[in-house]
């Protein structure tokens, strides 16, 4: 058993009927679950200089900042559109009925800067893959797409070929 696959609790019907959710409250609420994710996150990065990381909302958002920070890099929010003060730039992707899209701001990735892309789950992979084309339409070169956990049955690893994919945990 992985060190944090007894932190992730399981949420039978939510957010609708038939989905299992796969809960990190309780590994966010445990100081030990907190810094063994962390570790465990970090080892998956190559040894190679990363100049930002990139956290997608929400969740995306509380490891990324504090793999920012393990790694001596920046951090880039990655938002559902409206969220962000400044200019941005925005990729649509597919939802199950119509289309979403996120959003960074147009000064986040610089010409050439090595990305790590963050969140917590790898489902559809639609989200991650739109961020890694914002990436790539900056300049920034993606080093690794990196996820707490997999969802292997939704696909998800199909839609980013060619990157990177790196999780703690697969289900």
């Amino acid at each position: 058993m992985n060190r944090i696959e007894h932190y992730i609790r399981d949420i039978q019907d939510f957010p609708k009927p038939g989905i299992l959710f796969k809960d990190i409250a309780p590994l966010l609420q445990d100081p030990e679950g907190l810094s063994a994710c962390l570790s465990e996150l970090k080892a998956l990065v190559p040894d190679v200089k990363i100049d930002k990381v990139i956290g997608m909302e929400s969740r995306g958002f509380l490891f990324g900042t504090m793999l920012a920070k393990r790694l001596h890099a920046g951090f880039v929010l990655a938002r559902k559109p409206g969220k962000l003060p400044y200019k941005t730039i925005s990729q649509t992707y597919a939802l199950e009925y119509g289309e979403d899209a996120i959003e960074m701001h147009i000064d986040a990735i610089k010409e050439g800067e090595h990305v790590l892309i963050h969140d917590d789950v790898l489902a559809t992979g639609g989200t991650a893959e739109a961020v890694c084309k914002l990436v790539e339409r900056l300049g920034g070169k993606i080093v690794q797409c990196n996820f707490i956990m997999e969802l292997e049955s939704l696909g998800g690893r199909k839609k980013l070929q060619g990157y990177d994919i790196q999780t703690v945990l697969k289900y």
